[in-house]
């Protein structure tokens, strides 16, 4: 009851509304707002329209509103996405390659290769929870936008520094602590809900299946990554820089992202791509595609795409497994229309180093991962 009254404390009671990791429906309207974790990229966009007249406008840029603009959109996409589908949370981590198509079967023996190249299956103790924290930082790049023969690029290259504190608890429970900027985003699941807060827009639950958090994924939990990739295709080999590496792919199932849907925003798609070095067995590169459509209530059609590509490295022995401890995100959000000549495309970077790391932290129990007061009072 003490951690339970501490959360009360703690965070405010507000409406929920779900976690969205698309846009907001109501995206070409200019009436009243509505709270949505989009929000902030649905006014973001707003304020860089195309007038009728063809020309861009860029009163937006270089004030205070904008750096503010500009930072949290950097955190709705950058600051804690979740990963395209649910972990299996196989201990075991077993892996059958009998009677299994050729592509997955190989697939499956890269998985191999990778638990092992991490110190995963010479692991003599059982990890049972996580502690990292480290070091962020952001960069807002320049915005495309294009309508029929105009192309311009709005915006200059914005930086800000920040940290965050990251705990896992098997099964499924994770905890994020992200300071950016002067903004502080905090999500977290309990195996069952995840949520996120934002200065911003108060409290979210996500909808759809309980997904884990894509910095865990990031080389910082080999078991989890690899859980998500047993049942995936191995595409064939790629180069990433001069590396070359074997390409895998899992995709959200239909029932899923529907389920992920809401009102006239449908989740089409999501796809999540891993590059294993054919040489050290090691996750080097990750990369996964969200895709959106949204009738508006003028009836036209708007998709929205937002990619994450990761690169992964410096890898050092953390307690007998290989952690990542440095990595870079792009990611990119693109918008267009299926009549509409006009589109935009936003290119955002995160770089993060992993200060410190550590396996089966004494005392950590499911308290840590209680959400807030208002998810309870919600269900």
């Amino acid at each position: 009851m003490g951690s339970r009254s501490r959360w009360r404390q703690s965070w405010a009671p507000q409406p929920l509304t779900p976690l969205m990791e698309g846009p907001d429906p109501e995206m070409q309207e200019e009436g009243t707002k509505k709270e949505s974790s989009w929000e902030v990229i649905r006014e973001w966009f707003r304020t860089q329209k195309i007038s009728p007249g063809g020309s861009f406008s860029q009163s937006f840029y270089g004030t205070i509103h904008a750096k503010t603009q500009d930072l949290r959109l950097l955190l709705g996409v950058l600051g804690c996405p979740l990963a395209p589908i649910p972990s299996p949370h196989d201990p075991t981590l077993s892996i059958h390659i009998k009677d299994t198509p050729f592509q997955t079967s190989t697939a499956k023996y890269i998985i191999q290769q990778y638990l092992a190249a991490t110190g995963c299956l010479k692991q003599q103790k059982e990890t049972k929870n996580m502690y990292a924290t480290g070091m962020v930082k952001m960069i807002c790049c320049e915005t495309e936008i294009s309508s029929g023969k105009n192309v311009k690029c709005l915006g200059t290259r914005s930086t800000e520094n920040g940290c965050f504190v990251l705990w896992q608890m098997l099964p499924g429970m994770w905890s994020l602590e992200l300071v950016v900027g002067g903004h502080k985003v905090v999500a977290g699941s309990n195996g069952k809900t995840v949520w996120r807060h934002t200065p911003w827009l108060g409290t979210h639950a996500a909808k759809g299946p309980q997904r884990p958090l894509r910095r865990i994924i990031q080389g910082l939990d080999p078991k989890t990554t690899a859980s998500l990739f047993t049942n995936a295709q191995c595409l064939g080999e790629n180069r990433i820089g001069t590396v070359d590496c074997f390409v895998l792919k899992v995709c959200a199932d239909r029932a899923a992202v529907i389920e992920r849907s809401e009102g006239p925003a449908e989740v089409i798609r999501h796809i999540l791509y891993g590059y294993f070095c054919q040489k050290s067995g090691l996750l080097i590169y990750l990369e996964d595609s969200h895709l959106t459509r949204v009738q508006t209530q003028e009836n036209d059609t708007v998709y929205w795409e937002t990619t994450i590509g990761s690169s992964i490295g410096d890898y050092r022995d953390v307690d007998g497994i290989m952690i990542a401890h440095q990595g870079r995100s792009i990611a990119t959000v693109f918008r267009f229309g299926e009549l509409s000549m006009q589109h935009s495309r936003t290119r955002m970077e995160e770089t993060w180093t992993i200060d410190d790391a550590m396996f089966n932290v004494p005392g950590l129990s499911m308290d840590h991962f209680i959400p807030p007061a208002d998810i309870f009072d919600d269900n």
